[in-house]
């Protein structure tokens, strides 16, 4: 309110940071709406992380919920201020506690929201963090209970493709994952599935096909027809000459 009112400065905007939590726990709705009214322009980035409470009690964040409700507020908000602005989450993959069936789970949040991440954060060890603390023990600290820990390369890969499941360039991965958490349900020309089958009868395979099944019809190895025309196509030649 200060900064609003200095003639030095004309806008204050808010790109991120702001504790969505903190906001729906607080029972006065002036907040969002100097908020939403005033220091946002047109989009504010949130972090609810994910969408799977199982992860989310790993990472120490509220219920997914919270960050729904959260929404709610915030899309009433701008309404009653006239004004078209978005929320745009940050989420993270392989995080302590994240399997791919969570991971799957956000996939299916990402494609409900019609948009695809253009960068994706995968969890990153640092120092002094409960989050760290399980990565390396693959104990939860707070309990003594184990935690899953997503460490291998390999399906790190597929947590983070799932979540931009529409780059072509990460179909095997996501197909991958799909089969490893039993989702195969995801895959086909439905409005709710995230990749297509692949075309099984393009005219290559067709082709392909086609030379397999003639050459099981050989009674000699193909390799051997090819020299014996080799050899005729010489004499042939031969007698031309």
């Amino acid at each position: 309110r200060k900064l609003r009112k200095s003639t030095r400065c004309q806008k204050v905007f808010i790109r991120s940071g702001v504790r969505f939590d903190y906001v729906v726990a607080d029972k006065s709705p002036v907040f969002m709406q100097e908020l939403v009214k005033y220091h946002i322009s047109g989009q504010l980035r949130v972090a609810p992380e994910h969408v799977s409470d199982q992860v989310l009690h790993y990472m120490g964040k509220p219920s997914h919920q919270i960050y729904q409700t959260f929404l709610r507020e915030y899309d009433k908000a701008n309404e009653a201020t006239g004004k078209k602005q978005y929320a745009v989450p940050y989420f993270m993959s392989s995080h302590p506690g994240c399997t791919i069936k969570d991971a799957v789970k956000l996939a299916e949040y990402v494609r409900d929201l019609g948009f695809t991440p253009e960068q994706v954060q995968d969890f990153y060890p640092t120092p002094s963090t409960l989050s760290t603390c399980m990565y390396y023990t693959g104990i939860n600290p707070l309990d003594g209970k184990s935690v899953y820990v997503p460490k291998d390369p390999h399906e790190k890969a597929i947590q983070r493709a799932l979540m931009q499941y529409k780059n072509p360039a990460n179909r095997k991965l996501v197909l991958e994952g799909l089969q490893r958490a039993g989702r195969m349900d995801l895959v086909g020309f439905g409005p709710k599935c995230l990749i297509r089958p692949e075309k099984k009868n393009s005219f290559f395979s067709r082709k392909q096909k086609t030379l397999v099944h003639h050459a099981d019809q050989l009674t000699e190895p193909p390799s051997a027809i090819h020299i014996r025309k080799k050899r005729r196509n010489k004499t042939f030649k031969g007698a031309l000459q």
